[in-house]
């Protein structure tokens, strides 16, 4: 089973006359910022562009986008950009790759291309829209495709079938098995059939539970015990979701009627979407359920639902600030928090933070955890066996995963009969070539995470996190000296200012004696840069503390000429 390592790789060569190029840019040992870049007769095509969202060590970033670094010279090759369905994962990033060409054909179904205009909406960006529906054939440049419906927590949803002259691939985008859907859309297996009989080269399979066995559980099995919180919780409900999960956000507007509450939508992304939902009739309302947010606030709290943003403990989000007490909702005694969507990876740190602010406050705290209110998106390992052996592709490239899914998938694929040789492990910024019916690794591009921090995209580095954490663990102590230019001794004692650096009135006192030392020595040694001799005192307060004290405060200097 070939398994890529970054270190053995180089940038690939050119790519062979009769050959299909694969770049995931995304979502290969992360589970997020999904983006797969194809090649073909000069042309690219790109399926989905998501975001992934910070984790704790990653202090004031937005999102995380893919590194379009290696497409960046080659924006007017793109013929178009496939959106497998609505979620951030898959369209999150598409806005910021439209920035730099507006004009990209969008290719999706109807509540996904809607989901996204509305988003690009926001940055100001027209785009050109291609909606498609299952069964639908669609020439892109030297790319046919073909889409299949699968099922996944978020209606529209689609498969791709690439055609090219050089070979076909499959990609599932997100999917799962669920016999008994919300809406009645199945995975279309019937569709899977016969295009494995037709012959698929490559099958980019969902990664995301292949680790775990048997199927997924249905949507339809949550129905008990989300009717179990409507019909014994006795003040507000208060729902936490993906702002695109229709699916379950009907679950709960159906366990509210049933109960006589009254709902009302949260959060600026929640409202938007299930207003888009809504019009185009993927979301049932029944009359008068659905109420504006300031109504509500004056019934009485068993009348009153709330579903709001913050499933995955983003710090904006209505749901943290309602347990930081920074929202105008105030969580109190005998409330009830339904937490209706998984943890992501990552993110465990920051939602378990959240719950406990929240139990702390009086409220009782429903998960996925201590109820079945929640069942995944994506296809368990018997259902990816079931699709292996229904397609029975010649090579398979497990897709979608942090890297122990993606090897379980390629286990599972080996296991139904496709050859080791012919099983990909790869990892963001691989690229795999099919030529002549067969997949190699050919190499590697830059595929690092860029980073959004409020207007800026991509300025924040991992040296800017460094400082960040550097900041908020050990605070800031800020070294002034004035001194003689002449000598470099200081005419007034060196002064110590803090933010955030705990300390008492010895603390700097070995300080100011080195510090003096190594300013007499810069003038000896020659030193007459203010920047250098501002670095040499930095390093002189930093090894003072660490040794002294074992303490890394950011040390920043001020030397001035008297």
């Amino acid at each position: 089973m070939p398994v890529a390592h970054r270190n053995d790789l180089n940038a690939p060569q050119r790519l062979p006359k009769k050959g299909l190029r694969i770049t995931p840019l995304g979502g290969l040992g992360e589970v997020g910022r999904n983006m797969t870049v194809f090649e073909h007769n000069g042309k690219l095509l790109i399926v989905d562009i998501g975001v992934l969202f910070p984790e704790d060590h990653q202090p004031g970033i937005d999102v995380i986008l893919p590194d379009f670094t290696s497409i960046r010279d080659r924006l007017d090759d793109i013929v178009g950009i496939v959106l497998t369905h609505g979620h951030e994962d898959h369209i999150g990033g598409v806005p910021y790759l439209l920035k730099e060409r507006a004009d990209i054909p969008l290719y999706g179904s109807e509540l996904t291309l809607a989901f996204i205009a509305a988003k690009l909406k926001e940055h100001r960006i027209t785009p050109k829209l291609m909606q498609v529906k299952a069964g639908d054939r669609q020439q892109a440049g030297p790319f046919d495709l073909e889409f299949v419906a699968v099922n996944h927590s978020i209606p529209d949803a689609l498969a791709v079938f690439l055609r090219t002259s050089a070979g076909t691939v499959l990609h599932t985008g997100d999917f799962k098995m669920d016999q008994f859907p919300l809406d009645g859309r199945i995975t279309d297996l019937r569709a899977f059939a016969r295009l494995g009989e037709e012959g698929v080269d490559v099958f980019l399979t969902d990664s995301t539970n292949a680790e775990v066995p048997g199927f997924t559980m249905s949507e339809r099995d949550l129905t008990p015990a989300i009717d179990r919180v409507f019909a014994t919780s006795p003040r507000r409900i208060i729902v936490s979701s993906f702002a695109s999960h229709v699916h379950r956000i009907q679950q709960v507007i159906d366990a509210a009627h049933a109960n006589g509450r009254k709902v009302a939508f949260v959060g600026r992304s929640m409202v938007r979407n299930m207003k888009i939902a809504r019009e185009l009739g993927y979301l049932s309302i029944p009359k008068g359920v659905v109420v504006d947010f300031r109504k509500i606030q004056s019934m009485p709290d068993n009348k009153i639902t709330l579903i709001c943003t913050g499933s995955q403990g983003e710090p904006m989000a209505a749901l943290a600030r309602m347990a930081n007490g920074d929202h105008q909702i105030q969580v109190g005694e005998g409330d009830t928090v339904l937490m209706a969507s998984s943890l992501i990876p990552g993110n465990e740190n920051a939602i378990y933070g959240i719950i406990n602010k929240l139990i702390d406050l009086g409220a009782n705290i429903v998960h996925k955890g201590n109820a079945k209110v929640h069942v995944s998106g994506h296809a368990s390992a018997g259902e990816l066996v079931y699709c292996y052996n229904i397609v029975k592709p010649r090579n398979v490239m497990p897709v979608h995963g942090e890297s122990k899914h993606l090897h379980a998938n390629a286990e599972l694929a080996r296991m139904t009969g496709v050859p080791d040789d012919r099983v990909v492990v790869g990892f963001d910024g691989v690229v795999v070539d099919l030529v002549d019916g067969k997949v190699k690794v050919a190499g590697k591009v830059d595929a690092g995470l860029v980073y959004v921090d409020g207007q800026t995209i991509g300025a924040a580095t991992e040296d800017t996190l460094a400082e960040r954490r550097l900041l908020s663990g050990g605070g800031v102590v800020t070294v002034v000296a004035l001194i003689d230019p002449k000598t470099h001794k200081p005419v007034e004692p060196v002064e110590f200012l803090t933010k955030g650096f705990v300390h008492d009135k010895k603390t700097f006192e070995g300080a100011s004696a080195q510090v003096e030392k190594a300013l007499v020595q810069s003038k000896a040694d020659g030193i007459d840069d203010i920047a250098e001799i501002e670095k040499i005192v930095v390093d002189t307060v930093s090894n003072h503390l660490r040794r002294t004290y074992r303490r890394e405060p950011a040390v920043m200097a001020v030397v001035i000429d008297s």
